[in-house]
């Protein structure tokens, strides 16, 4: 049986990931960590899959803050379940471009192994994030909305 992942160490790799501090993050990080985020990669280009500490870790360090530099991760809830961990929180960053201060909901879901990180797969509102950092609403088309393929999450 795997040992069950704890609130801090969870809470404890956010804080590392906000740092920006690749000595504070790798060792949190599995070598062969599997890092996938749902979202616009042409707007959000940290969005995406990344194999590997090193993509990782270049992801945090440098793709992310070149869009987004990032104030606060406010979690909300985090559930463990073993060495799984769900959590909900609040990301605040001001937007590189125009100075904008973003903020957003998203959901990470972790899975850890001797108290690294194996698995990421995280879902965050990307469209709620796009119409802020683009300063405006996103006017979707009527003829191709309807109430069979809209979801609201």
């Amino acid at each position: 049986m795997t040992a069950a992942v704890s609130r801090d160490l969870v809470q404890s790799y956010f804080q590392a990931c906000i740092s920006r501090d690749p000595n504070r993050i790798a060792p949190y990080l599995d070598d062969n960590v599997t890092w996938s985020l749902t979202g616009p990669v042409d707007l959000l280009p940290f969005c995406g899959q990344r194999r590997g500490k090193s993509q990782l870790i270049d992801n945090i360090v440098r793709v992310c803050p070149s869009v987004l530099r990032v104030k606060s991760m406010e979690i909300e809830q985090i559930l463990i379940d073993g060495d799984r961990a769900a959590v909900f929180m609040r990301l605040t960053a001001t937007h590189g471009q125009t100075g904008r201060t973003v903020s957003y909901c998203c959901a990470p879901f972790l899975r850890f192994r001797d108290n690294k990180l194996v698995e990421f797969r995280g879902l965050i509102d990307s469209f709620d994030a796009a119409e802020q950092m683009l300063g405006h609403s996103i006017t979707v088309a009527q003829s191709h909305v309807t109430r069979a393929n809209v979801v609201a999450i």
